[in-house]
């Protein structure tokens, strides 16, 4: 994976000032960290360091003339055309003209692959995300979830992390239950037994239609057998149709998980016992009303949380354990069992008392609370054309995922939830999404994929190839404005994959499909007249990488780059 040009000017302005420093030009102080910015203004070059007026008091100077005693030492470099020293004590950088260009050949050279960087050094890293109940299909509240983790996993991928998907199935408690004696309840309606439905129950057509479902294909047999058994091998069914329904979703939405990870499966294996004896042992636990706290304020939160709750609440043992009981001992299980180097969850805002406890729990546990990343994000208003959209007509209560991607598409809807950090509210217009015009920004950035493909296609179609282009020729300011945009992406992944951040990515899409369209608008590509040769061939060879860009920008965030539309 090729080396960051930041890092590469990094590099150039500290051995600049190493050698200023033997020529006596510097007095000798160490140099921790080297700034590098993008200038806002073209005309201040490509990249800019303020490190002079950082060192001028190390260096007994003005920072003017500590810049300038730096830029004098720098050692040669073929991608930087000039450098200056500017006041009050800026350092600009302006990327040789010959080495953009030759980055064309780069870009084909990697394919695919272009944009990669080792920022993450192999970390096995785990992103969880959407982790919905299976006790109903997806809403489209999941959609958000869905279109961060996968986006954010791919962008952890292309930065060198080693990246494992999981969803969590929250499979035991009294939720579950409920689940099953309603599964129970719609199977034996259907089969015309007047069974009630239970005081508490999830309602909906999605139980009714699996009620349904069940009693045509066993018929009678779950009410030929005790009702509890019956009630527990229903729910067993029933969560495999429901995330059988979840994976089908999921799929619609380009989202794939490696790991699908049972929350039961804590307490069978005995692994909640033995972290339950871990905070026992420390004094970490206490009982009050009946029910067993988590101590942390010990910890130095606010209160203390419930870990299992008191019998004279909850009467079924099975029951009591609290999601804080078992996210305890599903850290454990990610940063111990399965030695994950980080472990990222992405949940709604709604959770964000739980972040600090399971944090908690981890630092209580011995762990490193760093290696636990909790990505809290805002929820998502559905509009139709500025209009709230309060109700599903197909179950009366709530809008499935699935009906939003089979009316949008989920390259629209992965686009749009993509485009403010999860840390923003915001609302998703159905209309905007279908509308195929620039007001649609993953229409715009799709259209200009299609539109290079085209141009790829005419050119064939007319005898024109880019074999043999001579790259070199790239030298308008339409051509490296795009090849400069283009080189933008390995810097991106790497901000992105840091701050674990992948709303920046849309924004770059955009930045790189205008950037192509004023290209086209302003630089001929295919030209007839004969002197026009070699630009012609070269030329191609541009949007042709442009066109490898784009795609990787629109794969890195799950969405299809089309050839034609």
């Amino acid at each position: 994976m090729a080396q960051l040009v930041r890092d590469e000017i990094a590099a150039l302005i500290r051995e600049g000032i190493v050698k200023a420093q033997s020529a006596g030009d510097l007095p000798a102080f160490d140099v921790s960290e080297i700034p590098i910015e993008r200038p806002k203004a073209s005309a201040h070059g490509d990249y800019s360091t303020g490190i002079a007026m950082g060192l001028a008091r190390a260096a007994s100077g003005k920072p003017i003339e500590v810049a300038q005693r730096i830029v004098k030492h720098l050692p040669a470099a073929s991608m930087v055309g000039k450098v200056e020293a500017v006041a009050p004590g800026y350092i600009n950088f302006t990327l040789s003209d010959a080495w953009l260009a030759s980055q064309v050949e780069a870009v084909l050279a990697q394919g695919e692959a272009w944009g990669s960087v080792d920022v993450g050094h192999g970390l096995r890293t785990q992103v969880e995300f959407v982790s919905a109940n299976p006790t109903g299909p997806l809403t489209v509240g999941s959609a958000r979830n869905a279109a961060i983790g996968d986006a954010l996993a791919n962008i952890l991928q292309a930065a060198g992390c080693n990246v494992e998907r999981e969803y969590y199935v929250n499979d035991a408690g009294s939720k579950i239950r409920k689940f099953g004696q309603t599964i129970y309840a719609r199977y034996a309606q259907a089969i015309n037994y007047n069974e009630p439905l239970p005081e508490e129950y999830y309602p909906g057509q999605f139980l009714i239609d699996m009620g349904r479902q069940i009693a045509a294909e066993y018929g009678e047999k779950f009410l030929n057998m005790p009702r509890e058994q019956a009630v527990n091998e229903l729910t067993k069914l029933g969560i495999e149709l429901t995330l059988a329904d979840i994976r089908d979703t999921l799929a619609r939405m380009n989202v794939r998980m490696d790991t699908w990870f049972s929350e039961k499966s804590l307490y069978k294996s005995g692994l909640f016992d033995r972290v339950f004896k871990m905070l026992q042992d420390q004094g970490l636990t206490a009982e009050k009303d009946g029910a067993v706290w988590f101590a942390t304020q010990e910890l130095g939160e606010d209160k203390d949380a419930v870990l299992i709750r008191s019998a004279d609440v909850i009467p079924d043992p099975e029951d009591r354990p609290t999601y804080l009981a078992s996210d305890v001992a599903y850290v454990w299980n990610k940063l111990v069992d399965r030695k994950f180097d980080k472990a990222i969850y992405v949940w709604g805002a709604d959770h964000h008392g739980d972040k600090p406890r399971v944090i908690a729990a981890a630092r209580a546990l011995g762990l490193d609370p760093k290696k636990v990343v909790i990505i809290l994000y805002q929820l998502v208003t559905l509009k139709r054309g500025g209009e709230v959209v309060r109700m599903s007509k197909s179950s009366g209560e709530f809008i499935t995922l699935r009906e939003v991607v089979d009316e949008v598409s989920s390259d629209a809807i992965r686009f749009m939830l993509l485009t403010r950090s999860a840390d923003s509210t915001m609302d998703f217009d159905l209309k905007l999404a279908k509308e195929q015009s620039s007001e649609n920004p993953v229409y715009y950035v799709q259209y200009a994929h299609a539109r290079i493909a085209s141009i790829l296609r005419k050119a064939a179609a007319e005898g024109y190839s880019d074999e043999g282009g001579d790259v070199s020729l790239l030298v308008t300011p339409g051509d490296l404005a795009l090849i400069r945009k283009m080189l933008e992406l390995r810097e991106i992944i790497a901000k992105c994959a840091t701050d674990l951040t992948p709303h920046h990515l849309p924004h770059y899409a955009q930045d790189l499909a205008a950037t192509f369209h004023t290209f086209y608008r302003d630089c001929r590509v295919i030209s007839s007249l004969p002197e026009d040769a070699g630009q012609t061939r070269a030329r191609l060879k541009l949007v042709r990488a442009a066109k490898t860009v784009l795609a990787r920008t629109l794969h890195l965030m799950g969405m299809s780059a089309p050839e034609s539309m």
